[in-house]
């Protein structure tokens, strides 16, 4: 039975979807823009969407904001000016909150990156994703080589303090000289965190129902255990399973999502997960995903497009498939605090990931070992049934 003494950390997630071009391997809820954007439409619902959250985390205040798409740097600075004055009006905001937004090179200019840090927004998330031309366009990409260089040079311009570079590796195309080009790219230009992961093919994408030609497996993997080698000599501490930063730059709202913190969910097809102590409970929340749909319903019960709770028998398994992303893992007591049950109902799952040398535990911290992150997926699959 949940028994929940203290509430995990809680984080908001707003989602913007639209975007000029859908990109080929991309499964989130994103839809091309073939007209012009019903930004104030748009940003009212977040707000009903918002307001209709509050009974389900009264008392409890905001660490973190991400804005996630889809590309929402298509949104004016005014738009989210008004978005967080609502916020803050409606809930307490704690006053150094990292809120990120995802920006895309083909749609900003330096301009509105300032004018985003005047409203508020601290940190953004720009996908780069490439500095190859020949790469980029082949990942249906709709900004060039020279535009994500601009990009970046114009978020120091701009004073953001902290800002994350999306780069992938693995691309149609690519072999070991351009993926460690990409890396000795993106280091001279100084990012404090760089998000560097490998493609992969997704159901639901023009990619996986064409798919493209990509290098094999065995140089992938050298090309990663170089170019992490070079990010590390750079001062990039790794510290999740696709994530790097220097020191004092970690992403505060994707640390939540590994330690198995709350976030509420708004926006077209934003997914929440909230704890309650009364009843003692963990509930996710998905909104309508169809953008139209998500305007005209947000606010109501129409607007929830499902309701689930989790059960006993999953939270186990759903505090390490997070949190074993992180490579340091998490202080042991934290698996009683955020999932409200007692760390004795993975104790045999625990113990068979230990003998497979894929887990370390101890009275203070549950991490994978090297071999747990290479195997990251086998480690998983023990906490399924446990």
């Amino acid at each position: 039975m949940f028994n929940f003494t203290s509430l995990p950390p809680l984080s908001l997630y707003i989602h913007v979807p639209w975007c000029v071009r859908k990109c080929p391997y991309c499964d989130f809820n994103s839809h091309d823009n073939h007209q012009s954007l019903p930004e104030q439409a748009y940003i009212d619902a977040l707000i009903r969407d918002l307001e209709q959250e509050l009974p389900l985390i009264w008392g409890r205040s905001i660490n973190t904001v991400f804005i996630g798409g889809g590309t929402p740097s298509l949104f004016s600075a005014e738009a989210y000016d008004r978005l967080f004055s609502s916020v803050r009006a409606l809930l307490p905001l704690q006053h150094d909150a990292e809120i990120t937004l995802e920006a895309n090179p083909g749609t900003v200019e330096a301009g509105r990156f300032s004018e985003y840090r005047d409203v508020g927004i601290n940190r953004l998330s720009i996908g780069i994703q490439s500095f190859d031309q020949d790469a980029l366009q082949a990942l249906g990409r709709i900004h060039d080589s020279k535009q994500a260089i601009k990009a970046v040079e114009y978020a120091h311009q701009a004073g953001f303090d902290s800002f994350n570079l999306d780069l992938m590796f693995g691309l149609p195309g690519q072999d070991e000289k351009k993926a460690r080009h990409d890396v000795e790219t993106a280091i001279a230009l100084a990012p404090p965190h760089i998000s560097y992961y490998q493609l992969t093919i997704e159901p639901n994408t023009l990619f996986y129902a064409q798919p493209p030609s990509l290098p094999d497996d065995d140089p992938i993997y050298d090309w990663q255990l170089a170019n992490q080698a070079s990010l590390a000599e750079a001062g990039y501490m790794q510290y999740e399973t696709s994530a790097y930063a220097q020191k004092g730059h970690e992403c505060r709202h994707n640390i939540n999502y590994w330690r198995y913190g709350d976030y509420i969910g708004i926006g077209a097809g934003a997914h929440g997960k909230i704890s309650s102590a009364s009843p003692q409970q963990i509930q996710r929340r998905v909104k309508q995903k169809q953008p139209q749909k998500y305007i005209d319903t947000a606010g109501t019960e129409a607007g929830l497009l499902e309701q689930t709770f989790v059960s006993e028998d999953e939270v186990g398994f759903e505090f390490m498939l997070n949190a074993m992303r992180l490579l340091d893992g998490v202080p042991t007591p934290l698996f009683q605090q955020h999932t409200g049950m007692p760390i004795s109902v993975i104790k045999q799952a625990m113990q068979k990931a230990e003998q497979l040398e894929l887990l370390e535990h101890t009275i203070e911290r549950i991490r994978p070992t090297e071999k747990g992150q290479r195997y990251l997926n086998s480690l998983i699959e023990l906490f399924l049934h446990a």
